[in-house]
């Protein structure tokens, strides 16, 4: 079915980004720049163009029936499709708008504490290549290790304040729904838009638990060093109304910063590979 062969590739590549995590307005804020700056979010984004076309082109090694052509012109598009200014400027930008001074100024206060700086640096860490290579290698051990602690218990609270899963599950659908449409036009199939998502979406209950097993092998790798109580300190700083307002603004200005420039792949996909009228 188009939604599998798409689906190795179009969920693992996103739970990082949206763990940790758009066109540029100039005229954002300082301060909003300065919350960018004093959490993970600075560095993660110069490397977010990297992160999204190896792990595409990564998925798509592992997809051996696709062919080779469609190979190259999904890897071509998608390293000419994200750029890490525009979404830079757009994150600044949504924070800017989404966000009051003082809520700000909460947020960027928290990342400067040795809590704070101590996640940041973690989740930077986390999203550089060798750090996917080992989660993917070491996820179902650490799964086994934690199993029954209280490091496993807290993540449905990570889980829920981080938005993690949630955002990745929407995501990868809207993901394999554009690849799956130009698949289907490469193919020579009907590229009927409305009945790919309908296959796709049926089967959001199998890419959610996927997706949340992503999420949580991530997890458990990322904050390891983590007191089970300085964890606790940071999901508490998550669910109060600044950083819950900060989650939810990032959260959709990375989603939306993925979701366009796939969506824009997928048209331009099914324009090169449909049959001409």
């Amino acid at each position: 079915m188009i939604a599998s062969r798409c689906h190795r590739f179009a969920t693992s590549l996103f739970v990082m980004a949206l763990m940790y995590a758009g066109s540029g307005q100039a005229h954002a804020s300082e301060l909003a720049e300065a919350v960018v700056r004093s959490s993970a979010l600075g560095e993660v984004i110069d490397q977010y163009p990297s992160m999204l076309t190896e792990g595409i082109s990564q998925g798509l090694s592992r997809s051996g029936e696709m062919d080779p052509m469609l190979k190259g012109a999904i890897t071509g598009m998608v390293g000419q499709a994200f750029n890490s200014r525009k979404i830079r400027g757009q994150i600044v930008a949504d924070l800017d708008a989404g966000l009051s001074e003082s809520a700000l100024n909460t947020v960027k206060n928290w990342y400067l504490t040795p809590l704070g700086k101590n996640v940041s640096a973690l989740e930077i860490a986390a999203t550089k290549p060798a750090a996917w290579r080992e989660i993917e290698s070491r996820g179902p051990e650490l799964i086994r290790q934690y199993r029954g602690s209280d490091r496993e218990k807290l993540f449905s609270q990570f889980d829920r304040a981080s938005r993690a899963t949630e955002s990745a599950v929407d995501t990868a659908i809207a993901v394999q729904v554009a690849f799956g449409t130009a698949m289907a036009a490469f193919n020579g199939s009907d590229a009927d838009f409305d009945s790919i998502r309908n296959q796709v979406e049926s089967q959001r209950t199998m890419i959610r638990g996927m997706v949340e097993q992503q999420v949580y092998a991530a997890y458990l790798h990322t904050y390891q060093s983590l007191s089970d109580d300085q964890l606790k300190d940071y999901i508490a700083f998550m669910k109060t109304p600044a950083g819950d307002r900060f989650n939810e603004v990032v959260t959709n200005s990375v989603q939306q910063a993925i979701i366009r420039p796939v969506e824009n792949i997928g048209s331009g996909l099914m324009r090169l590979f449909s049959p001409k009228g």
